[in-house]
C-alpha cells in the first residue's frame, strides 16, 4: 500500500488559510491527502477588528473566538490536523525553538507540497515573515545534520498563495487550480470567519476572477470555442522552486 499523501499550509494568522487556499485544502482532502495547517498566530491583535468592537472584549476572549472560528473552518474544509502555535501577531516572531518545533512537524509530515504567503507584503509584514519562516524551516528539515537519525525532508514545492493586494506584493501566479467542485466547502469556511465578515464577498470575487484566468489559460476564449475547460471558481499560486519534468 502506498504511503498517504500529505500537504502542509503555514498560515501567519487564523483566517489566512481560509481565504487564500481553502479551495486547495478541500480539493486535496477529497483526493485523499492529509492536509495539515499550522497557524502561527490567531491574528488576535491585528486581524480581529470586528471582535474588538464588542463591549468588554479582552485579548483572551478574542483569541478564543479566533480559535473557534479557525477550528470550525478547518472542519468545513476537511483539514486533517490544525496546529495552533499561538505565537502572537503584529508583530509575529519565532524563536529558534519555535522554528525547530515547525521543523519537527515538517519532518513528521513529509509533505508532498507546502503553501504559504507571498514573499513581499508591505501592508502586513507578518505574512512575508511567515513565508521566510517556511523557507527557513524547509531548509533545516532537509539538513542531515539537524537531529541526525530523523528522516530528512525531500524537496516539496512551496506554493505562495494570493495576497490581498496582489499588484503591490510582486506576486505573479504561475499555477491556477480549479476549485469549482469544492467551492461550497470554501464558502462555508469563509463564513466561519465572523471576525472578518468584510472579506467574504471580496474573496468570492477573487475566486471568480481566477476562474476566468484558469479557463483562458486552459485554452478557453469567449464562447468556449477553443476547447478551454470551464471553471466557476479557482485559486492562483506562485511556485518558488523549479519543477522537474520528463516531458512538457
Amino acid at each position: 500500500m502506498s504511503e498517504k499523501k500529505t500537504a502542509l499550509v503555514i498560515s501567519a494568522h487564523a483566517a489566512d488559510f481560509v481565504w487564500r487556499c481553502g479551495g486547495a485544502i478541500a480539493l486535496h482532502a477529497e483526493m485523499g491527502y492529509d492536509v495539515t495547517v499550522v497557524c502561527l498566530s490567531f491574528g488576535e491583535r491585528g486581524e480581529s477588528a470586528k471582535l474588538w468592537k464588542q463591549p468588554g472584549i479582552t485579548l483572551e476572549k478574542v483569541k478564543a473566538a479566533r480559535r473557534a472560528e479557525s477550528e470550525k473552518a478547518a472542519k468545513a474544509l476537511g483539514v486533517h490536523d490544525l496546529i495552533s502555535f499561538d505565537l502572537g501577531d503584529y508583530p509575529l516572531r519565532l524563536t529558534d525553538d519555535d522554528k525547530y518545533r515547525l521543523v519537527d512537524v515538517i519532518r513528521q509530515l513529509q509533505p508532498s507540497f507546502m503553501l504559504s504567503h507571498s514573499q513581499y507584503d508591505p501592508y502586513n509584514t507578518d505574512h512575508m515573515y511567515a513565508t521566510q519562516v517556511a523557507l527557513e524551516t524547509r531548509m533545516i528539515a532537509q539538513a542531515w545534520g539537524h537531529n541526525p537519525g530523523q528522516k530528512v525532508l525531500g524537496a516539496p514545492q512551496l506554493y505562495l498563495f494570493e495576497p490581498h493586494q496582489t499588484e503591490q506584493m510582486g506576486w505573479k501566479p504561475d499555477v491556477f487550480l480549479d476549485i469549482t467542485s469544492v467551492w461550497e466547502k470554501k464558502r462555508a469556511a469563509i463564513e466561519c470567519m465572523e471576525g472578518q465578515e468584510h472579506l467574504w464577498e471580496f474573496y468570492t470575487r477573487v475566486a471568480q476572477n481566477r476562474a476566468n484566468h484558469f479557463q483562458r489559460n486552459s485554452g478557453g476564449q469567449s464562447g468556449g470555442q477553443s476547447g478551454g475547460r470551464a471553471a466557476k471558481y479557482a485559486e492562483g499560486f506562485q511556485s518558488v522552486f523549479p519543477r522537474t519534468v520528463d516531458e512538457l
